[in-house]
């Protein structure tokens, strides 16, 4: 008898929603994984399929059963588990009757720390066709569904109405109920190409069937790369690099389940215009892929594909055409309308848009952004008055009429129509890098005044929000507040550029004119960018205790934070690093716990261990002040490193806490004395062995 089946389980829809459709395949998977876990069913491996008529799921190898099991109850102590004349307790029969026993089949256990009554038995492991169906069930409930729909007269809510439900076993069809359907052995294939019902005989041709059979290539990541490379080699044909997008690309593979591509073509005067508005409005109203020449330029080409193998492509063809030339005339509607009025004109028509209601509109965010900008410029040692010029001219592209109907080309078009317009190229770069980095490990500004206004526009939005007492909780983070402080992190750190945060942070609150509480804010502010700073360095591979033993010191500075942070990883590699890490520690707790003060000044001191010692540390003094003073911090724990050999001494010849209490004070001045050397860089007592 065979100690383990195939199973399949698929169920067929109303066309899916395509840019959840892998979220909810995956999650389904995972489910289903996650079931057959916690039934303790033992399988080889799993794949999940989808397409935009289907979610499927198929598990190789799966247990027909669970694992029998020896149960065993503990019961009531013996000393609870008997009547003064010996006959069972209530307690001893309760726990019998619980068991489904006598009192007499009973047995006991002894430990250490008593003696109780158990009862023992084997529990044989359910068959794997009765759990499934719980297992699925339970696994469609937790979709990370957001909107569930009903239909017709049925009580049961998925994301489309179901029509069908394919739940195999082997050869053995397992008897359910999902959503309102009856299981079976009967799939449908495409649409158009296929739609009788089709017979899965074997969980193991589910994927055969459907292709040959169905039309339907059923494997998410095999129609992506079927539809990467068809596209690619469309656009070669047109002499072309077909320009292709992740996102699009997994959109278009939830839209087909045979996907047939298409090459269309534009007018070239629309050519014209700039090439991410022909890329936007290409791929985000027609889900097309636009192509490209080797250069990078666009060709007024693109290619689509269809749901179907037409015996008349040039019809699609030329309906793709037709329906694409009017959105690109849009587009050029909007390009030669905002050009009429300059960037300068429309900020005005800022003020009329509300960005927080304690904060203002976007033309108060506007005139703070322009002080913190004309700041951080002054401070960098850059072009003030162009710093403040980006700045006046940031957020104007919002009203225009491309970015109204592009959300995603802001920043951008304002770039585009500041050199239109004759503004200097530095302004103009600065209008579309003040919203770098996009996302998560992409560039950063790359300008000097994008960098600037970049910074200085994150700065604002985040005092502001925490000013008005607007703190991310948990996942909620509306005003993207992390992102705008590792965004803040990342220019700095990234572009060598040195900035005090605290001063900053302070310089930005003092702009706004409502009511808050200053000091606590700026606490909280410099806090969540130091948390952010965390996370940066954890990724970056440094480990938890290196970061504290730089935090401890307090550097304002994020680039001096990140140098003290690469020196201190350094200094944990030296031989030396582990003896004067401990000797580190204990010095601190000696001078915190001591309730004798340290001398001012170190002096009458007697052992040669402690003479040694004051003399190396204040040659040390000397020769790290320079390297201090060029932020050479691997340096200077490289130079305290060698101190190791007398620090030793000291501690293995001097008793610093002696009863001489002047002695005492002069020790534990040296001690200080130390200590502060090492925390010019980084408490390196916090270092972990």
């Amino acid at each position: 008898m065979a100690t383990s089946k195939h199973l399949l389980f698929e169920l067929g829809s109303e066309e899916l929603p395509p840019k959840t459709l892998l979220k909810l395949s995956n999650a389904l998977l995972a489910g289903i994984v996650q079931g057959l876990a916690s039934a303790e069913l033992t399988f080889s491996s799993s794949k999940a399929y989808a397409t935009p008529r289907r979610l499927a799921v198929f598990v190789e190898n799966l247990a027909v059963k669970q694992p029998d099991k020896i149960v065993e109850k503990r019961g009531p102590a013996i000393q609870a588990a008997f009547a003064v004349d010996g006959t069972p307790s209530k307690a001893a029969l309760g726990f019998a009757d619980s068991c489904g026993t006598s009192f007499d089949q009973l047995e006991r256990l002894k430990t250490d720390k008593g003696e109780w009554l158990t009862f023992t038995q084997s529990v044989e492991g359910q068959s794997t066709e009765q759990l499934i169906p719980d297992i699925i069930r339970q696994s469609i409930a937790n979709l990370p569904i957001a909107k569930r729909m009903r239909w017709g007269s049925f009580n049961t809510e998925f994301v489309r109405p179901v029509h069908w439900a394919v739940l195999l076993y082997g050869h053995t069809v397992i008897d359910a109920e999902i959503l309102g359907l009856k299981t079976g052995d009967t799939t449908s294939g495409h649409r158009f190409h296929a739609p009788q019902k089709i017979t899965i005989n074997k969980p193991e041709d589910y994927q055969s069937i459907l292709l040959t059979q169905g039309k339907v290539i059923v494997d998410f990541e095999q129609r992506k790369l079927l539809i990467r490379d068809a596209a690619q080699a469309a656009a070669t044909a047109v002499n072309g690099i077909a320009h292709i997008e992740e996102d699009l690309l997994e959109e278009i593979a939830a839209l087909n389940e045979w996907p047939v591509p298409i090459t269309g073509c534009f007018d070239v005067r629309f050519l014209q215009l700039p090439a991410e508005v022909l890329i936007t409005t290409m791929q985000t109203n027609q889900k097309y892929f636009p192509v490209k020449n080797a250069d990078g330029s666009l060709l007024a080409n693109f290619i689509t594909f269809s749901n179907i193998e037409s015996s008349h492509p040039k019809s699609i063809q030329h309906g793709n055409e037709r329906v694409v030339t009017p959105r690109l005339a849009d587009a050029e509607f909007f390009w030669n309308q905002d050009r009429k009025k300059s960037l300068e004109g429309r900020v005005e028509s800022l003020g009329t848009i509300v960005f927080q209601e304690k904060l203002g509109t976007v033309a108060d965010k506007t005139h703070r952004v322009i002080k913190l900008a004309a700041f951080i410029a002054h401070k960098l040692n850059a072009n003030v008055e162009l710093a403040k010029r980006a700045a006046l001219l940031a957020k104007t592209d919002l009203m225009t009429e491309m970015v109204g109907e592009f959300a995603n080309l802001q920043g951008l078009m304002g770039r585009y129509y500041a050199l239109v317009e004759g503004e200097a190229p530095e302004v103009a770069w600065a209008l579309e890098e003040q919203y770098f980095p996009k996302q998560s490990g992409s560039e950063t500004a790359n300008s000097s005044i994008g960098q600037i206004l970049a910074i200085a526009e994150k700065v604002d939005t985040l005092t502001g929000i925490f000013s008005a007492g607007l703190i991310p909780t948990g996942d909620k983070d509306p005003y993207a507040l992390r992102r705008a402080a590792l965004g803040i992190l990342r220019t700095l750190i990234e572009n060598n550029l040195t900035l005090d945060i605290c001063e900053l942070i302070e310089f930005s609150l003092d702009i706004y004119t409502h009511s808050f509480d200053e000091a606590a804010t700026q606490i909280a502010v410099i806090d969540f960018i130091f948390d952010r700073l965390k996370g940066y360095c954890l990724d970056k591979g440094y480990s938890a205790d290196e970061f504290d033993a730089v935090i401890t010191v307090k550097p304002n500075d994020p680039l001096d934070f990140m140098r003290r942070l690469a020196a201190v990883k350094a200094f944990r590699q030296l031989p030396e690093a582990e003896s004067l890490a401990a000797a580190n520690k204990r010095i601190r707790n000696i001078l915190r716990k001591s309730e004798s003060p340290a001398s001012d000044t170190v002096g009458a001191l007697i052992e040669p261990a402690e003479l040694q010692l004051l003399k190396s540390a204040n040659l040390a003094a000397i020769a790290i002040a320079p390297l201090l003073a060029q932020h050479d911090y691997a340096a200077t724990l490289t130079y305290l490193a060698a101190l190791r050999q007398e620090v030793d001494a000291f501690f293995d010849g001097v008793m610093v806490m002696c009863d001489d209490l002047e002695l005492r004070a002069h020790r534990l001045a040296l001690l200080n004395l130390l200590s502060e050397q090492f925390l010019t860089c980084a408490d390196i007592s916090k270092l972990q062995s």
